[in-house]
């Protein structure tokens, strides 16, 4: 298990140069000049000179990647091309903690209604409870965020006067019900078939019929036995959605009003702002790769049967 880590840990480096150089690379050569996306399509031509000057921008790839890299690794990401002045490790420091605090609700929300419901669905198997859920589920995962949002605010906001139909006061304000809510409804199918999926095949598994066999009660033999059993490979799933809580939702935070890491990184993305969107890239890059790291660590606890392999 050490090595394993320690080869992990020596990938790391090698996979965010790899995923930080594609980023900037495609920042730097795509469609669009930062510069004249900033100074309009008339720009003058000297004018966009000095600019593309001023931001190192006619310099070699090569030199301004090093020097990225070079400036990154202490934590300066640079300036951001469409908030002049403002550095981006400010930028994202002030949107990342509205974005995980939104994501965690949601995640949290989508496991306490997901995993219930796929253990229901397992052991009602071929029922007209199983049909139900499993019909409620692929509805979650086939509406898109940005259908289920204005329906939602329409029916709850606009028509019940429930709930506001944005903005952001923190986690504990009644904004961030709605907007849980629509990116609750992904996670909680996930949930639901994959927990369905693991019970079944554990159900039918020979350990469950010697249990039966030795007279324990169904009860111990689904929740002792089955169930816990089915809920280790969830684990993977939980440990990429928290890897996902730094990336931030476009949709969902843009129609919201959420002034989170989804609504800075569409908007760097239209302002052709690629110091924004290559910061954006490694924090995401690290933050998948650390909370895999972490699940292939806490399987050899949860599991026996990985460690001794």
């Amino acid at each position: 298990m050490i090595i394993y880590i320690v080869r992990r840990l020596l990938w790391l480096p090698v996979l965010l140069i790899a995923v930080s150089f594609l980023a900037f690379a495609l920042g730097l050569h795509g469609p669009g000049d930062p510069c004249q996306v900033r100074l309009g399509q008339h720009v003058n031509p000297e004018a966009l000179a000095r600019c593309r000057h001023q931001e190192g921008l006619d310099r070699p790839l090569a030199v301004q990647y090093v020097d990225y890299i070079r400036k990154a690794v202490r934590g300066d990401f640079g300036f951001s091309l469409k908030y002049q002045g403002q550095p981006v490790g400010r930028l994202i420091a002030k949107r990342l903690w509205v974005s995980v605090q939104l994501n965690m609700v949601a995640l949290g929300l989508g496991m306490v209604v997901g995993i219930p419901l796929g253990i229901i669905a397992a052991l009602k198997s071929n029922t007209w409870l199983d049909y139900i859920i499993v019909a409620v589920g692929v509805a979650g995962v086939s509406l898109p965020s940005f259908t289920i949002a204005p329906i939602l605010g329409w029916f709850l906001a606009v028509r019940l006067h429930l709930l506001p139909s944005g903005g952001w006061d923190g986690v504990f304000s009644a904004k961030i019900i709605m907007p849980a809510l629509v990116l609750a409804s992904g996670v909680v199918t996930v949930f639901v078939r994959q927990t369905r999926a693991n019970a079944l095949e554990e159900i039918e598994q020979d350990y469950v019929r010697t249990a039966r066999a030795k007279g324990l009660t169904e009860r111990v033999v689904i929740l002792r036995h089955a169930l816990r059993n089915a809920l280790i490979p969830l684990f993977t799933i939980f440990g990429l959605l928290v890897g996902g809580l730094v990336g931030g939702s476009f949709i969902t935070e843009l129609i919201f009003g959420i002034p989170g890491i989804g609504r800075l990184g569409f908007e760097a993305f239209f302002a052709r702002d690629y110091p924004v969107i290559t910061a954006l890239t490694l924090v995401t890059a690290i933050s998948y790769a650390l909370a895999s790291l972490v699940v292939d660590m806490c399987y050899g606890f949860l599991d026996p049967r990985i460690r001794r392999e």
